[in-house]
């Protein structure tokens, strides 16, 4: 299965369109953002677990990262509220469920295989820093990729000054323009490394974003 696999193309998807799809065991539903495999896949999904729902014990072989968009995932380790930011490397596993329900928007089998840094970061954690104008929040940081969350002000318009490294965004609150069109919450963007589009944040915006890890023009993403 490819799914938005073509990594030297731009990407913009409003992800509230798209289709609930079961996974194998019936009760928590996906919605496929970018695919390349079929079960066992590298993939970028939304994910909603519904009140009560349990997911088998896995492993992963490449690594997890997630973050919680409402709701409450948990595991054997912890409860993660939403804003929580959680990377597991590769080689960690767990048992997700969710006792209210909760969605989760998930990337698989997209780190090094030597990487082994855990990471739980909450957006309530008081760390956010000014940054061109804006408050960001580091959640991961390494010389192959930076995740962090950004965020505007409530009367501002801010550009957002992006490198030419590519990106990966999702919209969690508000709204931004790229090149002049506008995307509103839950919509999810990707650039390919060597482009610089015009990224601008309409007041009370919040993204999630990601750079260093799209090659710069090739059609796959960078070998892990």
């Amino acid at each position: 299965m490819r799914i938005r696999a073509d990594f030297s193309q731009p990407v913009a998807v409003d992800t509230t369109a798209l289709p609930w799809q079961p996974s194998p065991d019936g009760s928590v539903q996906r919605r496929m953002l970018d695919r390349i495999g079929d079960e066992v896949a590298r993939a970028t999904s939304i994910v909603r677990y519904p009140p009560q729902s349990r997911f088998p014990a896995h492993h992963h072989a490449l690594g997890e990262e997630f973050l919680v968009l409402d709701g409450v995932f948990s595991d054997e380790h912890a409860d993660y509220p939403a804003g929580t930011y959680v990377r597991n490397p590769p080689g960690s596993s767990h048992s997700p469920h969710s006792d209210g329900g909760c969605t989760i928007f998930v990337k698989l089998r997209q780190m090094p295989e030597a990487e082994s840094r855990y990471a739980r970061v909450s957006a309530d954690s008081g760390k956010w820093r000014n940054w061109h104008g804006l408050e960001r929040l580091d959640l991961f940081d390494a010389d192959y990729e930076t995740v962090f969350l950004a965020e505007s002000g409530p009367g501002e318009r801010v550009p957002l000054a992006m490198t030419d490294k590519g990106f990966e965004m999702l919209v969690l609150a508000g709204e931004i323009e790229v090149d002049g069109n506008p995307h509103g919450a839950l919509a999810w963007l990707r650039r390919p490394g060597g482009t610089d589009p015009g990224v601008t944040l309409a007041p009370a915006t919040r993204l999630w974003i990601k750079t260093g890890h799209l090659a710069p023009a090739g059609g796959e993403p960078q070998a892990r």
